[in-house]
């Protein structure tokens, strides 16, 4: 059984000589002698209480892999939600278990695995205690080799797991501690149940909090090296040039230095299989932020965060390999990524070579990251980086900074940065320094930033929405929970936000007030009761076509009503509504998403955008659209498209059609058709992008030398 240690809960793994069958039930014998976990706490709805179903997880290992063996008891299986056969897809809509493993015990980083009652995976990194950045509970850019399997059953689902040691790249093989956790999450009830660090405040991200697993011993080596080689054929055709048909070849490679140091290297990187963008509409003067999503930038990416500010990093990935006005890719030699800690020493080393491709020059990218672990989450860190490029007006740039994150009390942290960029004929005004405090608790979540950034700032290789601001940032938003049947939770936010140039001229300003509700099914409201803003445009904003906003002080007021559907329902939906005042005219914005999952094979969902503006410069409307369809043949061959429509493109039409067939672990077969953009421009003004039409075969294959 797990116990209740001085840091948490503690449960045993119990060795065995021959694995357990791995087929998704626990009828295998062996899995009897394993000790029970079965101690969980809800952490929603009612936080501390017990789970409302019971789970049973066991825990065995052998000398080379853990393995998992989980029971989610459920008093209706009928009920039970599950629907998504892809990997790595999000699993919001599922009931789904997670497990977290810090195998280095640091109680800072660790791995998560997590499955659905179909044995569907997702797995990634928490790294310094943070999840994703869209909120989620880890970060899923890390790819591991692990097998699953799980099925529905009169009583619940169950699930067996097998994690080799190797993916884990530990090689420590005597008196093993790890940390250990686990979340269970029931659709239906939106319900999220842990074993360990259930607080609300906290969730399974918070490493520190969480269980310890003892009991493996006299284990076999596990050390991490893959190697894994890609083949590419395709058609390729860019508008207005010759049509290309390249064969070529490359190679990832993954090696462990020891079991908290990864060296990552890429040689002739492809990205041919990478999830395009959603179409964008800028409707602001400033950049738009577009997550990463490519394979060798995600993995381990957390230890390269250095935020400035909302969306602001001083590094940030996308700059390599793609450019950010046409959103073309720029081919990439090959690069090299050492990422891991040495005791309290977390350290990032990453230099990328891209070779020169139409407008863009070849260029060379280096970059160090070190963070000095202190108490409690706590750090001190500090961050270089260096382009060197062919174009001879801007040969080199250089970023860097130190920062930290200081927490007290567990809930009240202290963050604070400094940064300064070089480039030639800029020496003075490059800096960008801020420090911003924050409190969350189960009633009360408060802000306070303030932050200068200089008229020169330029980290090329980062991204900084606006410079020369002189800002300053409060936010108060109070939790209730009040007994009401149906709802969970409701929200009174209200912000004000100040940020005139650093010679004291007024460029934004807004202020907002916000209501929302949170609803037991998992349906939402989120409502802006009133927004009022304040705008220069210091250059003309050509927002479309032929239209341009001219220069001057701009003030406005909207309101927003936002409503999404229950969550566990095989239909689902959402819709925006924003309306009000916009740079001396009228703009509606109304949006609609739709999901439909008939079958765990089949999925489709839609979306629409309506932008009506009514300006000075003349009427026009700007319509975007999606509709994405996905079919399952099963968890290993799976096929997805995307059509998408933007009426401000001259062509305004764009399609994605992929075919995965992951024919052993780790290594996959892509039949990829793409008309349009793949990646699409971070500028503001919506520029029109280049279109292409490729069609590509890419084939990996991944092994152990």
């Amino acid at each position: 059984m797990a116990v209740q240690g001085g840091g948490g809960t503690i449960a045993e793994a119990v060795r065995v000589e021959h694995p357990p069958k791995v087929d998704g039930s626990l009828s295998d014998a062996v899995w009897q002698t394993a000790r029970l976990v079965s101690d969980f706490r809800q952490r929603e709805p009612n936080e501390g209480e017990p789970a409302t179903e019971k789970t049973e997880v066991r825990i065995l290992y052998t000398r080379h892999a853990v393995y998992f063996g989980i029971h989610c008891y459920d008093s209706e299986p009928s009920r039970i939600v599950a629907t998504e056969l892809r990997r790595d897809v999000s699993q919001n809509l599922d009931d789904h278990f997670e497990i977290l493993i810090d195998s280095s015990h640091d109680r800072r980083d660790a791995y998560v695995f997590q499955i659905n009652p179909l044995g569907t995976q997702v797995d990634g990194l928490v790294v310094e205690e943070q999840g994703s950045n869209s909120g989620g509970d880890f970060d899923s850019g890390w790819d591991g080799v692990w097998i699953s399997e799980a099925r529905i059953t009169s009583d619940g689902w169950t699930a067996t797991i097998e994690i080799p040691f190797t993916t884990l790249n530990f090689t420590k093989s005597k008196n093993v501690t790890w940390g250990l956790n686990f979340k269970r999450f029931i659709r239906r009830k939106n319900e999220e149940d842990l074993w360990s660090a259930y607080r609300r405040t906290f969730g399974i991200a918070k490493v520190s909090r969480a269980g310890e697993l003892t009991g493996i011993t006299e284990i076999g080596g596990g050390r991490l090296f893959i190697v894994k080689p890609y083949g590419l054929i395709q058609y390729d055709k860019q508008s207005g040039a010759n049509a290309k048909f390249p064969l070529t070849g490359g190679v990832d490679v993954k090696y462990g230095l020891r079991s908290n140091l990864v060296l990552n290297l890429t040689g002739n990187t492809d990205f041919a299989d990478t999830d395009v963008d959603q179409v964008q509409f800028n409707l602001t003067p400033f950049k738009i932020f577009i997550p990463e999503k490519r394979q060798f930038f995600l993995e381990n990416a957390g230890i390269f965060n250095f935020r400035l500010g909302a969306d602001d990093q001083l590094f940030f990935s996308r700059q390599i390999g793609i450019d950010p006005v046409t959103g073309q890719q720029v081919p990439i030699n090959g690069g090299g990524k050492m990422t891991g800690t040495i005791g309290r020493l977390a350290l990032g080393v990453m230099e990328v070579d891209t070779r020169s491709s139409g407008p863009n020059p070849y260029a060379n990218y280096a970059v160090v990251r070190l963070k000095e672990s202190l108490w409690g989450g706590s750090y001190v860190g500090v961050m270089g980086i260096d382009k060197r490029s062919g174009n001879v007006l801007d040969s080199n740039n250089q970023a860097g900074g130190i920062d930290t994150r200081l927490v007290f009390f567990k809930n009240l942290v202290l963050d604070g940065h400094l940064a300064q960029s070089q480039s030639p004929g800029k020496p003075t005004g490059a800096s960008d320094v801020g420090a911003i405090l924050t409190y969350s608790s189960n009633w009360l979540d408060g802000t306070a930033a303030r932050r200068k950034v200089g008229p020169n700032f330029n980290p090329e290789v980062g991204f900084v929405e606006i410079t020369d601001s002189n800002r300053e940032f409060a936010d108060l938003t109070l939790k209730a929970r009040p007994k009401i049947a149906g709802i969970r939770e409701l929200q009174f936010e209200g912000f004000i936000f100040h940020s005139p140039d650093t010679h004291g001229v007024v460029q934004t300003q807004e202020w907002q007030g916000t209501f929302r509700a949170e609803f037991n099914s998992g349906a939402y409201t989120d409502d802006d009761i009133a927004d009022v803003f304040t705008q220069r445009i210091t250059t003309p904003l050509n927002i479309y076509k032929n239209i341009f906003i001219p220069n001057g002080l701009y003030h406005f007021a909207r309101h927003q009503l936002t409503y999404g559907s229950r969550q566990d329902r095989r239909f689902t939906y959402n819709f925006f509504e924003r309306f009000g005042d916009y740079y001396g005219g009228r703009l509606n914005e109304f949006r609609i998403r739709a999901n439909y999952r008939p079958t765990p094979k089949f999925s489709v969902s839609a979306s629409q955008t309506w932008n009506r503006f009514r300006l000075p410069q003349g009427n026009f409307s700007v319509d975007l659209a999606s509709l994405q369809g996905n079919y399952s043949f099963s968890r290993f061959l799976t096929f997805s498209s995307t059509l998408q429509m933007d009426t401000a493109n001259t062509q305004a039409v764009s399609a994605n059609l992929r075919l995965r067939y992951n024919y052993r672990p780790d290594s996959d077969l892509f039949i990829i058709y793409n008309l349009g953009t793949q990646f699409v421009s971070l500028a503001a003004a919506n520029p029109q992008q280049i279109r292409e039409t490729r069609f590509a075969i890419k084939f990996t294959y991944s092994f152990r030398p």
